[in-house]
């Protein structure tokens, strides 16, 4: 799919920019790889690791249309990966946020229509469900604008679908690496917000390969939701620190105690497959398309009324043990 394509990432070094730009060099032979991102330091250092004669660095912001159409010319493929995505800075930068997660959002579909890109993958996070923070309502709008995205693209054969997953095993800012910091800095107990508290738990690794996988399946307007396991926080500080004391420390503004993918309110547009869930567009496209058969040939069925997917009701936890394996896999 990818072989002979020009193929560009907002946000590209980031965590996952870094790991899909891997995985498309080790799987694939594109015509160009792009790496779309506003700090030119970060550019810099990935560029003595990535230098693949494919691969090109450009300086820019998604709050910027003119350098996305710029960044954009001759693109097959687009990944949405930019945001801004710390939930305290957030609710202290409402705006910026905004600007970024939201009109960023339109500039990326502004400029991925204006030049014909095939297809276009946001990614999402399970913050976007029944938002109570202001970083997941900027993207759950976001999510909307990308799936309506497929309602004013006219003519033109693009198609704009969005990727939504929970947390990310090591990301840059997530829990996993804070733990070990305190731990290596030699901290005698460990904070835990609620003793309850669960989270659905992915992989850098599964996460791109879902979204490979969403390019494959896309149709244009689904949100893809991978079947993924869910941990309890107290669990995971046990893998790392099994005779720690923990701290209840309380939960912070805009922290849920459970995270959910997809909504009850959504039920009766989510449609389970063996591996992941499709929540169906709740807008018609001028195409009549059914999305419980997508072009991999994979089937699936509506689910049952009121169904959730719920990071404590999850069927899949993992045990301290299957938790300890998972993350010493991605030191």
């Amino acid at each position: 799919m990818f072989n002979d394509a020009a193929i560009l990432v907002t946000g590209g070094t980031g965590s996952f920019g870094k790991n899909f730009i891997r995985y498309v060099l080790d799987n694939y032979k594109p015509k160009r790889l792009i790496v779309f991102s506003r700090d030119e330091q970060k550019q810099f250092d990935m560029a003595h690791e990535f230098n693949a004669p494919c691969m090109r660095y450009f300086i820019g912001d998604v709050r910027d249309l003119d350098r996305l159409m710029m960044a954009m010319d001759g693109v097959d493929y687009v990944v949405h990966a930019a945001a801004m995505k710390i939930v305290p800075a957030a609710e202290y930068n409402p705006m910026e946020c905004v600007k970024t997660n939201i009109n960023g959002a339109e500039n990326v579909i502004r400029a991925a229509t204006a030049r014909r890109v095939k297809k276009t993958i946001a990614l999402s996070t399970d913050k976007a469900a029944n938002p109570i923070n202001l970083y997941g309502a900027t993207k759950l709008a976001s999510d909307k604008i990308f799936v309506a995205a497929n309602n004013i693209k006219g003519a033109k054969e693009c198609m704009f679908s969005v990727v939504r997953y929970g947390n990310v095993v090591g990301s840059r800012g997530s829990i996993l690496p804070f733990f070990r910091k305190l731990i290596a800095e030699g901290a005698t107990e460990l904070p835990i917000t609620d003793e309850r508290m669960t989270r659905f738990w992915i992989t850098l690794d599964q996460g791109v390969e879902f979204v490979v996988n969403g390019f494959k399946r896309m149709q244009g307007g689904e949100i893809f939701v991978p079947k993924i396991p869910s941990i309890k926080i107290t669990d995971l500080a046990l893998s790392l620190a099994p005779d720690m004391p923990q701290k209840i420390v309380g939960i912070r503004p805009g922290e849920k105690l459970h995270e959910v993918m997809c909504p009850k309110d959504d039920c009766f547009r989510t449609i389970e497959f063996d591996d992941h869930f499709v929540i169906a567009p709740s807008i018609n496209f001028i195409e009549d398309i059914d999305y419980h058969a997508n072009v991999s040939g994979e089937k699936g069925k509506t689910v049952k009324d009121g169904f959730e997917y719920n990071s404590l009701y999850n069927e899949h936890y993992l045990d301290v043990d299957e938790i300890t394996k998972l993350h010493e896999s991605v030191k």
